[in-house]
């Protein structure tokens, strides 16, 4: 091989090693950046990128898209009234309240509740009547005839909570003054009727409740049951439990050692009401202005106020007289009647013969006969004998059995922790 050969060769050689060195080094430094680099981060909107809004579903439409209006259905109005006033014709507006008929009784459309119209301007006229009976449920009726009628329950969530109060003057007051409301107050008395005589609570009384808060849409909408209570009054501490098993056979309320809450007889009536004329042998007669026997307890009440069984029975008489005024007389067993008197009216299909359970309305409060205001002489027969029935013990109901008891004894333990976090410690866990 001559020189000149040799010479191209080398000068080859040193060129590809030239180029190995510098793919080495461009290779580590790429690798390096490689290594060290990091990702990028996410595309910003630009100022001028529209924001996503989460639409306001409702009444099972995406709201945004109707104009909405609000009407008060007025007194006399009729469903038909309504829909011809939005200019619906006959015929449709027939349909619709038929429809309507269908799924809810007409006679809940009553006057001063309120109802939607949402319209879409797409379309002739407005496209949904909306009306809720009941903060828990609402019905959509579809004026435009697609078939888009629908009645709704709304979900509820429930939540505990805790409620505390001391009496000045009345239970009533009390939870007012708590900032709690008399629909609360009225589960309280749910769990504690068969126990606590609420119409002679005395200063220093005091209650904690458990109860469940019921929320429609995040918004505070009634009261589930009260699962805990207790009240104290006279040094002596009444409890009530809501104990429900879990293979279903045992469920109400219990007191602290597993008893049944429930008794014979309800104290009362009557709630939301206070003794006006208790049982007097010599009360002087308001009507009559003479010294007379009061063989009865008068609970004042306003007018209307549901009148309800005390306990299971059969109606004995039902009538009218010149004294009683609209009257109802329950036959309850071989031992015991009771008699209501001054009411407004019998409720439907109070007749006699009728069975009737313990809390079933049979009345309402009224002033009939001789009486001076509204309210219900009440009135308690022992073997023939009226007697004063604040007065009287019943015996309670046949004990729980044994084998539930360490189940109640778990969730009983449980919610006096809690009702002990209200207020002071009476009774610790069980043993």
């Amino acid at each position: 091989m001559n020189s000149s050969s040799n010479i191209r060769k080398r000068r080859l050689l040193r060129a590809v090693y030239a180029f190995d060195v510098c793919a080495c080094v461009a290779g580590g430094i790429l690798g390096g950046f490689v290594a060290v680099s990091k990702a990028p981060g996410a595309p910003l909107l630009s100022p001028t990128a529209f924001p996503i809004v989460e639409p306001t579903v409702r009444y099972g439409v995406a709201l945004d898209t109707f104009a909405v209006r609000t009407d008060t259905i007025r007194y006399g109005q009729t469903l038909s009234d309504i829909l011809l006033g939005m200019g619906l014709e006959a015929q449709r507006a027939y349909e619709v309240a038929g429809n309507f008929n269908e799924m809810l009784d007409v006679r809940n459309l009553r006057a001063g509740r309120t109802y939607e119209l949402l319209d879409d301007a797409d379309t002739p006229g407005p496209d949904f009547l909306v009306y809720a009976p009941t903060v828990y449920r609402y019905l959509r009726l579809d004026l435009q005839n697609t078939g888009r009628d629908e009645y709704v329950e709304r979900p509820v969530t429930i939540s505990e909570r805790l409620a505390a109060g001391v009496i000045e003057s009345s239970l009533w007051n009390a939870m007012v003054g708590a900032g709690h409301s008399y629909a609360l107050t009225d589960k309280m008395e749910d769990a504690l009727q068969w126990s606590v005589d609420f119409y002679h609570v005395q200063p220093g009384d005091a209650f904690q409740l458990v109860y469940e808060q019921e929320y429609v849409h995040d918004e505070a909408a009634g009261f589930g049951k009260v699962r805990a209570a207790r009240y104290s009054t006279g040094g002596k501490d009444i409890y009530a439990f809501y104990f429900e098993s879990e293979d279903g056979e045992q469920s109400g309320y219990y007191g602290l050692d597993g008893q049944p809450m429930k008794s014979t007889f309800l104290k009362a009536p009557v709630r939301y009401s206070r003794i006006s004329s208790s049982y007097n042998l010599r009360r002087f007669h308001p009507v009559q202005r003479r010294v007379k026997p009061h063989l009865g307890t008068d609970y004042a009440a306003p007018y209307g106020t549901p009148i309800v069984a005390v306990a299971d029975g059969t109606v004995s008489r039902a009538g009218r007289t010149g004294g009683n005024g609209i009257f109802v007389k329950l036959h309850h067993d071989k031992r015991f009647d009771t008699q209501y008197l001054h009411m407004q009216r019998r409720a439907p299909g109070i007749v006699v013969g009728k069975r009737v359970q313990q809390g079933e309305v049979i009345g309402y409060v009224g002033s009939t006969g001789l009486a001076t205001g509204p309210h219900v002489c009440f009135r308690f027969w022992d073997n023939g004998k009226q007697v004063d029935h604040t007065k009287m013990d019943f015996q309670d109901n046949e004990p729980m059995p044994e084998n539930y008891l360490p189940e109640f004894f778990t969730v009983r333990d449980a919610y006096l922790a809690k009702l002990n976090s209200v207020g002071s410690p009476v009774e610790g866990a069980a043993k």
